[in-house]
């Protein structure tokens, strides 16, 4: 049987979508702006679709779609004409919307007459709201639950739910408006070449909404509270400049996106954690939160305390089989409005997942390495010890050393990893993995996490916990080359089953594991000729799965496609072992990739080779914006850079290799410690300024971890043999 959320990838939006987002608010419409009932469009606010129907009519005609921009994440503007009457080839009335979401809608709606002859118009705004969860809607399976009334007023119109105990209601607004239970209606006369405007407001009525006007003016003295939230966000990021602007745009697009993913813990609004993605994971989520606030580290260092601090909050305390929590583990994700029978788990909190946890310990070593916030890091340090206890007790069940997952209720994902999909595992005649799966990547996560926490140790001045936690990892690593290498192929497994056999179809995971430092020397190049080899590499990156795999399809979702992050995480494990040309080369592919998208990479792309076509193959339900792709571009650039850090030890690191083509690069306002410093870097050579008190700058890479455990160990153990 199927297991619940069989697929994790979404129904389709439908080609040409505008898709807008702000915090955990998103609003998804066709290009003429109009939201139709039927597909998966509409205004959602808190995981529940507040409106399901908001379509203009002119004199009862749809309006043709002229142009649609995005101006930013949260704010599109779009034109359209009405069509020409009969004989008329053009027509002389053109409709601009101006919209903007964020806890709700405003939109702007301005008539233009260009026409020779005054004309009358009836301007009618058809508007409803089912209210409807947002599982329900991304997965089409709308069940009619709410009691839906209407109550007319001068100007407005109130749609109010109720069911069972609970009550909705949004609040739609628009001054000198024919308030109908369907919708707004204006009436009027429009003399040539005249114009008329009108703003409409739809808000979530409070208690459950906020009730208040947190829109803009559009253009009135004051800025919006989203303008403002945007500008302060850009005045604490880094500043690029680079001699490639199409390399410049793209990031600057993932600073935006990156920017409108960022929400607040309800408990705690001074925290900002990284939504994962629109717009169906507009939410709090361990993986992709913590992936993202890691590959983006040294852009905003806030991004990554914050979805610390949140998810040690939210820490597993207890054993329950319906949400797969247990003690120690990190949350899945949080979903903040929903119907808990539809939600993962049945609960607003889920837990089913394998690799938060010790990613978890591996991003709070990362903020403390370049020496964020270190009373904080000392507060954390708790809660990473406690999901060291989990990855032994709960992780690895069985106690063979590795960690593994199988769900524990019928509501949870079959798959736990990052490919969650039904069919994500899989062996090389197409047979399915079945569980308990340890997948390879989760092991290179451990194996880091454990280093983590065993140089923090040292840090801290407890030399046997460090010794400790490094023999450990020694061991992991062992085993790891020892029952994951498939020998006579020369590459790694992607798992091992429940019978602790090889699952030997040959995957992008183990591009991961590289970064990682898990995989011993001499299996390196194999498994690099197999990234780069036209199994794996598609042109455009390297793909989920190789092409003479059984169950290869290049439009799967994990099968065969490319996914900009994963892609991320091999080219800094190229880098560290010093595979520059093919580091660079896939670096250069993904960046090429973005530039069809308007500078923007997408959740994913299909997995066709590139001398098929001149252009990546969208991905129908890809997340866009999305959060681990939104820094991919972000950790590409650092990795091309070898820029890290080790604040503890007064170290800023560099070892550039930056591709011709990316051109000079100038970054000023990036964060390091407590200070700012600015970089130049032209393709090998770098300088870096403004360094705060007590750091020095090296070229050359930052020691890794296995050599900083094993310096400390000789150290503090002189008699002793390398730990690692």
């Amino acid at each position: 049987m199927a297991g619940w959320n069989a697929d994790t990838a979404a129904g389709s939006v439908g080609a040409g979508a505008i898709t807008l987002v702000e915090g955990s608010s998103f609003c998804i419409s066709q290009a003429n702006g109009d939201i139709t009932r039927g597909p998966a469009h509409g205004v959602f606010i808190q995981d529940t679709r507040v409106l399901s129907q908001w379509e203009l009519r002119i004199n009862g005609q749809a309006l043709e779609s002229l142009a649609a921009e995005v101006r930013e994440p949260y704010r599109a503007l779009f034109i359209a004409r009405v069509p020409g009457a009969e004989n008329h080839a053009d027509s002389g009335l053109l409709v601009e919307r101006l919209r903007e979401v964020s806890g709700g809608l405003q939109e702007r709606i301005t008539l233009r007459n260009y026409s020779m002859e005054s004309a009358a118009f009836e301007v009618c705004l058809r508007i409803d709201a089912d209210f409807s969860d947002l599982f329900e809607v991304k997965e089409a399976r709308i069940r009619q639950r709410w009691t839906i009334s209407r109550e007319l007023s001068e100007d407005s119109l109130v749609i109010s739910a109720a069911w069972n105990e609970l009550s909705r209601a949004v609040v739609v607004q628009g001054a000198g408006a024919e308030v109908t239970s369907e919708g707004l209606i204006y009436r009027l006369n429009l003399e040539a070449h005249a114009v008329w405007t009108v703003i409409i407001t739809a808000l979530p009525a409070a208690p459950w909404g906020s009730g208040s006007g947190t829109l803009s003016d559009f253009g009135g003295a004051t800025a919006s509270r989203l303008d403002a939230r945007r500008k302060e966000w850009v005045a604490k990021i880094p500043v690029i400049h680079a001699g490639n602007r199409s390399i410049e745009r793209t990031l600057r697009r993932s600073y935006d996106d990156l920017g409108a993913l960022r929400i607040e813990d309800p408990n705690h609004p001074d925290r900002v954690v990284v939504a994962a993605g629109a717009p169906w994971f507009m939410t709090l989520f361990g993986r992709d939160s913590l992936w993202a606030s890691r590959m983006s580290l040294d852009v905003d260092p806030s991004l990554a305390l914050g979805t610390l601090q949140t998810l040690a909050d939210r820490q597993g305390r207890v054993v329950d089989p319906v949400t797969e929590e247990e003690p120690g583990k990190i949350l899945h994700e949080v979903r903040l409005d929903v119907s808990t029978s539809l939600a993962l788990g049945g609960k607003s909190v889920y837990f089913g997942s394998v690799d938060s946890t010790p990613l978890f310990v591996m991003v709070l070593g990362a903020v403390s390495r370049w020496g964020f916030a270190t009373d904080t890091i000392a507060e954390l340090l708790p809660h990473a010890d406690r999901a060291l206890d989990w990855i032994r007790h709960y992780g690895d069940k069985d106690g063979d050393g590795f960690v593994e997952y199988q769900r524990l209720s019928s509501q949870g994902l079959l798959n736990q990893g990052w490919k969650d999909s039904r069919d994500g595992i899989n062996f090389a005649d197409g047979r399915l993995a079945q569980p308990p799966i340890a997948l390879c990547e989760v092991q290179a996560y451990v194996y880091t996490a454990l280093l983590t926490r065993s140089w923090m140790a040292y840090d801290a001045g407890d030399p046997a916990l460090g010794a400790n936690l490094a023999r450990e990892a020694a061991s992991l690593k062992v085993k790891f080359n020892e029952q994951f290498w498939v020998r006579d192929r020369g590459y790694f497994a992607i798992a091992l089953d429940g019978k602790k056999r090889q699952v030997d179809s040959c995957a992008s995971n183990m591009g991961q594991c590289l970064w990682h430092g898990i995989i011993d020397d001499d299996k390196v190049p194999q498994v690099v000729d197999w990234l780069m080899s036209k199994e794996l590499f598609s042109g455009w990156g390297v793909r989920t799965l190789a092409t003479n795999m059984a169950a290869y399809n290049p439009a799967s979702y994990h099968n065969g496609s490319v996914w900009p992050h994963d892609n991320a995480i091999i080219v800094a494990g190229l880098m560290r072992y010093g595979y520059v040309d093919e580091a660079q080369r896939i670096a250069t592919a993904l960046l090429d990739a973005a530039e069809f998208s308007g500078g923007r990479l997408p959740e994913l792309f299909c997995g066709f080779e590139r001398e098929k076509l001149v252009a990546p193959v969208p991905y129908p339900t890809a997340c866009s914006p999305q959060a681990w792709a939104a820094t991919t571009p972000i950790q590409l650039l650092t990795s091309m850079m070898g820029y890290d850090a080790y604040v503890s030890r007064g170290g800023v690191w560099m070892d550039p290799a930056v591709p011709e083509s990316f051109g000079d690069l100038h970054i000023s306002n990036a964060p390091i410690a407590d200070g700012r410093i600015t970089i130049d870097v032209s393709g090998t050579e770098a300088t870096v300024g403004g360094l705060p008190d007590g750091l020095t700058y090296h070229q050359g890479h930052r020691p890794w971890f296995a050599d900083l455990v094993n310096e400390m160990a000789h150290r503090t153990l002189p008699k002793g043999p390398d730990i690692l």
